[in-house]
């Protein structure tokens, strides 16, 4: 099978066999796409948070006007525009996204982190209580593709957390509005501080606040190469805000056995390939005939997309690998870390437990990652760039903060405190011994 590695012409995706090349080559063909971020992105993001700091709504108009040609006569968005994004919204799709709400509800609602109490030891009752972040922002993207969906994925597990307020930012519209399904998405969720703010921008005027715009405790959602930038910054600030998680393109990861259906693979592949020229798509597979199949498929359905440009893009670092196995497949995969995993295979669900790293699974041949993205119930704000090895997606937990507590009564302390005593003894920290000691002495007495 030498010559297979080279065979694709330019117009198919390429096709490689893991067993027959070394470890540099496998680790470049899971490499990502080249990160979009620069140091003169980084400069350039950094001096937008400066100038949103110093001088506030008037940074953000006058960076409205830099970036978006945009006059912001107002940032915050009124109710007339909400009633007027409702009114305007076609029946079909208010329908499907107040299902999708109801789904994506019904499964976080059960996940929810549940205070709980244990006496470790007589009379030594610790517990963790559950407590709801205050307030949150989120950054809703309105480029080529605006995401309602992502307003639904976060504004239902905040509200089951029960956050006290949300404040949402979205890129404004030539006439200074925003995309009214982000806006009817919002008011689904209960959502109603909506600000026509975009990019890093937006970011620092959450994190930091401005006139309008109040600061936030957590900040979520994804962006473009500047956003990105914009929270990794102000994450790492001393007085900054917590972000929802490290972000890059999106990703996905399809293993397929040859019992799979080549169009689905293709149709999968190309799905997570028009989110973006820096997406990337991989296939691993333990048929030859499969990959010579979809790769074929790719081709053909590519031509018939709309946004076949930007997926031939995407397309263009995406590759698909031949192994010996199922089982290797899945090294493959765990190795990658994908944000999404597809599993295209006989009894597909026996695999799960071969799953060590993925942001969301799909089993099987009729669960299309596109349903995960909007409508199955499970969240889509996930981890990419590998961030699968040690982070979950977004879940109503990750608007809560767990606070413990703990109550020891007189024989509680006297029946630990030695413990204490010892351990704070053999660190050398003698105040800590001391305020245990102190109460012993005086337990005893």
């Amino acid at each position: 099978m030498n010559a297979l590695a080279a065979m694709p012409a330019p117009d198919r995706l390429p096709i490689h066999v893991w067993s027959e090349i070394d470890a540099a080559a496998q680790s470049r063909l899971l490499a990502r796409p080249t990160r979009t971020r620069s140091h003169d992105i980084a400069h350039a993001v950094a001096q937008i948070i400066a100038q949103v700091r110093a001088q506030g709504d008037a940074a953000l108009r006058e960076l409205s006007r830099r970036f978006d040609g945009v006059e912001a006569v107002e940032l915050a968005i009124g109710a007339a525009a909400f009633d007027a994004a409702e009114r305007a919204l076609d029946p079909t799709l208010r329908a499907a996204m107040g299902r999708a709400l109801s789904r994506i509800e019904a499964f976080h609602l059960p996940g929810a982190p549940r205070p709980y109490a244990v006496d470790t030891a007589l009379g030594v009752r610790c517990e963790r209580i559950v407590r709801p972040l205050g307030r949150v922002g989120f950054y809703i993207p309105a480029g080529s593709a605006p995401l309602p969906s992502t307003v639904l994925m976060l504004g239902a597990p905040a509200r089951i957390a029960g956050c006290a307020e949300v404040v949402l930012c979205t890129p404004p519209r030539a006439d200074g509005g925003v995309d009214p399904v982000v806006l009817a998405a919002a008011r689904l969720c209960g959502i109603d501080r909506v600000f026509a703010v975009g990019g890093a921008q937006a970011i620092a005027a959450m994190a930091f606040g401005t006139q309008s715009i109040p600061c936030c405790d957590k900040l979520f959602g994804p962006g473009n190469a500047w956003v990105t930038e914009a929270k990794r910054q102000v994450a790492a600030m001393p007085d900054g805000v917590a972000i929802d998680m490290p972000a890059g393109p999106s990703e996905v990861l399809v293993i397929a056995d040859a019992s799979a259906n080549p169009e689905f693979v293709a149709a999968d592949l190309l799905a997570q390939a028009e989110h973006g020229p820096d997406s990337q798509v991989l296939l691993v597979t333990d048929s030859v005939a499969l990959a010579q199949a979809v790769s074929a498929a790719t081709t053909r359905q590519l031509a018939c997309l709309p946004r076949r440009d930007i997926a031939a893009q995407a397309l263009a670092h995406s590759t698909l690998i031949v192994v010996d196995n199922l089982l290797a497949a899945f090294e493959v995969s765990n190795r990658y870390a994908p944000e999404h995993l597809i599993v295209h295979a006989v009894n597909a669900r026996e695999w799960l437990p071969a799953v060590r790293a993925a942001g969301s699974v799909f089993l099987g041949a009729y669960s299309p990652e596109s349903v995960g993205d909007y409508c199955s119930g499970t969240n889509h704000v996930l981890p990419t760039d590998g961030w699968a090895r040690s982070y979950s997606g977004v879940s109503v937990g990750s608007f809560q903060r767990a606070i413990t507590v703990q109550e020891l009564t007189r024989e509680g302390l006297l029946g630990i405190g030695a413990d204490a005593v010892t351990m704070a003894e053999a660190e050398g920290l003698r105040a800590h011994a001391d305020a245990v000691r102190v109460r012993l002495t005086g337990a005893m007495s």
